[in-house]
């Protein structure tokens, strides 16, 4: 009996597992995904919702006026909201456009609902979003606009980071999105796939949400209008060279506020949409559908791992054998831990190397990584048992521009 419900729960965990190792093999093939170049012709709103921003609102607004794409194509837009600084008046400084949040809102997607009702009216093809602590390459609207001319109506850029070598958290972070840039969103695209939102750096086009609307019901708008595009039937094109520097926590403190978030949304949208997203993937065989089905339980393996490694535990106490194999993890543990540190080190090290980074300067995020993965579990044991959490400024320590950047 103790046997039968171990593997159970393993042999679906293997499966899930295998699934996402073997899609994520795509990045190899040989004929790579494409897209061409156009001359500039869409006009595109930028969004930026801005809470207390006001010590880096001024570098983003500056490096999108510095795009290489006609001035009179594209407005920025700042929508401070809720703010106890002076965010509105270094965005007007800077030179950015401002549109006042004048309802209560309790997340960016409701802030982002607020922006795109108020523009409805007016002449864009397309919104871009960005996070306010962010700076942006000069030839991301470029990039942006030859993807519409293409004819992809959603488009997710590169999200690089702004400070992967001031500590182990911000290069974990920082190798956590070069891995989803590779392995997710990069293969998706070499397999005929979607892409995944990430939060930041992503384009829709007017006219899906003319179409659809937009409807934020978690904490999580990014992964929840993903898992929408799936239903719909639209696909989310990777531009891997659209780039946005993104500056990561410093603080563990604020690190661990900010994935209870994402772990909190991640299980809204669990519970929301996977079954709706399971029957669309059998019905209309959509592989975006099944993704992203099996993305959202990403947090429920962990836990499920963990409880799997206590049951493990258990049962070699009371002296259950499960099997040859792993009676040899256990009686090997050591060992076994040792060369799971050590793989997870060389698959981060490709991950620096395969995005062009630098080793050196990522080290200790490369030999931290494991750890960083890890303090997942206990942020998705506790968001299992909260329901919901307070959306609150990321106080930001970075003073980076853009021309800092592509100096380097």
């Amino acid at each position: 009996m103790y046997q039968f419900i171990y593997y159970l729960i393993f042999v679906p965990m293997l499966f899930y597992g295998l699934y996402f190792c073997l899609t994520g093999l795509y990045i190899f093939k040989k004929e790579k995904f494409v897209i061409k170049s156009h001359k500039p012709k869409n006009r595109i709103a930028i969004l930026i919702a801005s809470r207390n921003e006001e010590s880096v609102i001024g570098k983003l607004v500056d490096s999108l006026l510095k795009q290489k794409y006609p001035k009179e194509l594209y407005d920025v837009y700042v929508i401070p909201n809720n703010c106890t600084d002076d965010t509105r008046g270094k965005a007007l400084e800077a030179g950015a456009k401002i549109i006042d949040c004048k309802i209560k809102v309790s997340s960016k997607g409701e802030v982002l609902k607020y922006t795109f009702d108020y523009l409805k009216d007016e002449d864009y093809d397309a919104y871009i979003i960005f996070d306010a602590d962010n700076i942006v390459h000069p030839n991301f609207l470029k990039r942006m606009n030859d993807a519409l001319c293409d004819g992809y109506e959603v488009a997710q850029g590169f999200r690089d980071s702004k400070n992967p070598g001031d500590n182990w958290i911000t290069g974990g972070y920082s190798l956590f999105y070069w891995g989803q840039n590779t392995f997710f969103s990069k293969a998706r695209m070499n397999m005929g796939g979607s892409a995944s939102i990430n939060g930041t750096g992503f384009m829709i086009k007017k006219s899906v949400l003319d179409e659809y609307g937009f409807h934020p019901t978690t904490m999580t708008e990014d992964i929840e209008f993903t898992a929408q595009c799936a239903l719909n039937g639209k696909r989310i094109v990777f531009v891997d060279d659209a780039i946005t520097y993104d500056e990561q926590p410093f603080d563990f403190k604020v690190s661990w506020k900010q994935r209870k978030r994402w772990s909190i949304g991640t299980y809204q949208c669990l519970v929301t949409y996977s079954w709706k997203l399971f029957k669309d993937a059998v019905k209309k065989k959509s592989l975006p559908c099944f993704d992203m089905s099996l993305f959202f339980l990403a947090p429920v393996t962990q836990v499920i791992g963990v409880i799997m490694t206590i049951m493990l535990i258990l049962y070699h106490i009371i002296g259950i054998k499960l099997s040859d194999i792993f009676s040899f993890m256990f009686a090997y543990r050591y060992l076994f831990f040792a060369l799971s540190y050590i793989v997870s080190i060389l698959i981060a090290v490709f991950v620096v190397k395969y995005n062009k980074k630098n080793v050196k300067k990522t080290l200790t995020g490369i030999m931290t990584f494991p750890i960083f993965i890890l303090t997942w579990i206990p942020i998705n044991i506790v968001c299992l048992f909260t329901k919901k959490i307070k959306w609150e400024p990321i106080k930001h320590t970075r003073d980076i521009s853009i021309d800092n950047i592509t100096s380097e």
